[in-house]
């Protein structure tokens, strides 16, 4: 059953297993399990204490030991198939639906409790570096972490190029204080490292914003427009993975569960604090760069204004000759002025103050 705790005839029927498959020497041989998880399994290990058990060298034997109540296993995955996963549920006791949610990546932010199990998914986000923000310019991707939480252990199932815990294990085996507390201590590792790459890519993405802001606001900067919807549509994707994960935050704080002490509660109250802080320096950038957005195009509005009003004084200009040109060019034998001598320049001269007139009016009244 989903989240039920591990027998005793499971714990004998798995040692039993060992035993048979140990050489003879007494060591087992290269797991059967490991070898059905290769390719996606990236680190596995036997806690107790808070120390890693580097004397454990086989997962199976790991598994019959944190059954015992041994310790816990923290198992890591990377982009495993269904049948990998169907493996890792059938030895915890997953229930099928986290199972075909932590198959699937693109799943939104969320906590479950399935019994004792507590299912977790976690968007993570990273900053991609670029020269110069173009239309095209990637600025934040993303992944995704799943973690199956329960009785004597840890999965972690990670989905997408960006959805790294660098260094996070070995940090933790740093801190034996802090694995000693069980799972719970690891679910809060995850959280607070996701949470702190939010921090370091919305300081990253606040340096953008400031960029594009200077230049929206010089001379032609509403040219940058594309730029400036680019760089929104990133903060969006930003805002997706930061946002859901308010109200899963929320429940860790406040959940009675086996996995969370008190004290484990009070970091997760931490993690919360800065989760809020992200989320408001997030939805502040949204809301300033639709600012902006909104200025840009105002600033299209005034050109496309000067450029008509530029057009409309120049054609003005130009009527007044072409109307009298116009006229004299009727075909007409009595008109004034046709026989005079100087009548050719007079016109011209007519031609000209109006146009030099018109000119300085529209120049006064800035239309040119």
């Amino acid at each position: 059953m989903a989240g039920r705790r591990w027998d005793l005839g499971a714990t004998r029927r798995m040692g039993r297993a060992f035993a048979r498959r140990a050489g003879a020497d007494g060591r087992p041989p290269d797991d059967v399990v490991t070898g059905k998880l290769e390719g996606a399994l990236v680190d596995w290990g036997l806690y107790r204490d808070g120390e890693r058990d580097r004397r454990v060298d086989s997962y199976t034997e790991a598994l019959v030991r944190a059954q015992r109540g041994q310790g816990f296993v923290w198992i890591g995955l990377f982009q495993p198939t269904e049948h990998q996963l169907a493996i890792i549920g059938q030895e915890f006791g997953l229930h099928p639906l986290a199972l075909e949610d932590a198959a699937k990546a693109h799943q939104r932010p969320k906590l479950e409790r399935y019994g004792d199990t507590l299912f977790a998914v976690f968007k993570t986000v990273t900053y991609v570096p670029h020269g110069d923000l173009t239309a095209t310019s990637e600025v934040v991707a993303t992944g995704e972490v799943m973690v199956f939480c329960g009785p004597g252990f840890v999965v972690t199932v990670r989905h997408g190029e960006h959805s790294e815990l660098t260094g996070l294990r070995q940090e933790l085996e740093q801190e034996p204080d802090r694995l000693a507390a069980g799972p719970g201590a690891v679910l809060h590792a995850i959280a607070d490292h996701v949470v702190d790459r939010y921090l370091e890519v919305a300081d990253a993405v606040q340096a953008d914003i400031d960029l594009i802001e200077t230049e929206m606001f010089t001379p032609r900067g509403w040219r940058n427009i594309d730029r400036v919807y680019q760089l929104k549509r990133e903060v969006l994707e930003l805002k997706r993975a930061v946002a859901p994960l308010t109200g899963p935050m929320r429940t860790l704080v406040a959940l009675r569960h086996p996995l969370l002490a008190d004290e484990i509660k009070n970091y997760f109250r931490d993690v919360d604090d800065h989760l809020q802080r992200v989320k408001e320096q997030v939805i502040s950038f949204d809301e300033l760069l639709s600012s902006i957005l909104a200025a840009g195009l105002a600033q299209v509005q005034v050109a496309e204004n000067e450029d008509m009003r530029r057009i409309s004084a120049s054609v003005a200009i130009l009527a007044v000759p072409t109307m009298i040109a116009g006229i004299y060019g009727m075909n007409f034998d009595y008109m004034p002025e046709l026989r005079l001598k100087y009548a050719y320049f007079v016109v011209l001269g007519v031609m000209a103050v109006a146009c030099f007139v018109l000119y300085r009016l529209f120049k006064r009244n800035h239309w040119l």
